[in-house]
């Protein structure tokens, strides 16, 4: 049986011009990135700044285009055979979705690393028009670069925008060549975790349910309270069903529900799509919702409820 060689990915996300080009360029030049692997870049688009390989200072790199029709699993392994890639850099293209080169990864490609690249002057514009891509590009990543910022561009405005897909993400806004800015805006939660109970208000659910699942940690032993949607299949025992709500994060189009597991001493019987209230303590145990462990409410109130005015959560 083969072993499986790891290769690590670094995955670089933006639109057109939004500096991707510029960052890997510089990288490769970087002499303290040179490990002595063979590295292999992916150029997924074609802006108007090209890669100068005499300037390089890794060594044993190649340069690859790959158009969306070839971006295919045995495709990628076929490059990989030829080049000898130990690591791969990805200059991804904008306008193609994050999950269609997750799904056409070859076995043991690993991602390292996740950075967006946006114009910051026209950020703002392809958000307003193309709302999905813009999230496509913010919901996996570690750091967000704003290229080109200016003083007189709203940090804010940027800000609310990222966080809407992850709290997670460094945002850093990048005036020019020797001034860059981390982000120090501070998201406070609008509830209070601190409280014997946290009472997590409708209009809160969807930022609660995006923190929760990000740092789920800081909720263990915390006792929260809160309404939303059950449900439950008969692969659930009747002590347990699932509550949350559907979420749309930027669009329509990814409107889906959301959910936490729930354990209750099974004194209602309750059925899919009922509106209840929950008071519980968040512990991590098995649940049959997941086929495995992971954040369990321990309920010790479970009321039925009306439905919110406005039932789908949103994060504006």
């Amino acid at each position: 049986m083969n072993r499986v060689i790891e290769t690590p990915v670094y995955l670089f996300l933006g639109f057109l011009e939004s500096g991707k080009t510029k960052f890997i360029q510089e990288t490769l030049e970087d002499k303290r990135f040179d490990s002595g692997e063979k590295t292999l870049v992916l150029i997924c688009e074609e802006g108007e700044e090209e890669y100068d390989p005499a300037r390089f200072k890794v060594k044993n790199v190649t340069l690859r285009a790959i158009e969306k029709d070839a971006l295919s699993t045995p495709f990628l392994e076929k490059i990989q055979r030829e080049t000898g890639a130990e690591r791969v850099i990805v200059e991804y293209n904008g306008m193609w979705l994050v999950d269609d080169f997750f799904q056409a990864m070859p076995e043991g490609w690993m991602v390292n690393q996740i950075m967006t690249f946006f114009e910051a002057s026209s950020f703002l514009n392809y958000n307003a028009n193309m709302r999905q891509l813009v999230y496509d590009k913010l919901q996996y990543t570690e750091l967000v670069v704003f290229n080109r910022f200016r003083e007189e561009i709203d940090k804010m405005a940027l800000h609310k925008i990222v966080r809407a897909a992850t709290r997670r993400a460094q945002i850093v806004y990048e005036y020019n060549i020797d001034r860059a800015e981390y982000d120090d805006i501070v998201d406070p939660l609008p509830f209070d975790l601190n409280a014997p109970v946290v009472k997590i208000e409708d209009r809160d659910f969807a930022l609660f349910y995006q923190d929760f699942v990000e740092e789920t940690k800081k909720y263990i032993g915390k006792t929260l309270s809160f309404r939303g949607m059950v449900a439950w299949d008969k692969r659930l025992p009747r002590t347990s069903f699932v509550l949350g709500r559907h979420v749309m994060t930027c669009c329509e189009a990814d409107i889906a529900y959301r959910g936490i597991a729930v354990d209750f001493d099974g004194s209602l019987t309750l059925a899919t799509r009922e509106w209840v209230e929950v008071t519980g303590k968040v512990t991590i145990a098995y649940s049959a919702a997941y086929k495995k462990k992971g954040p369990v409410i321990k309920a010790s109130e479970v009321t039925r409820c009306d439905p919110p005015e406005q039932p789908l959560a949103t994060f504006y």
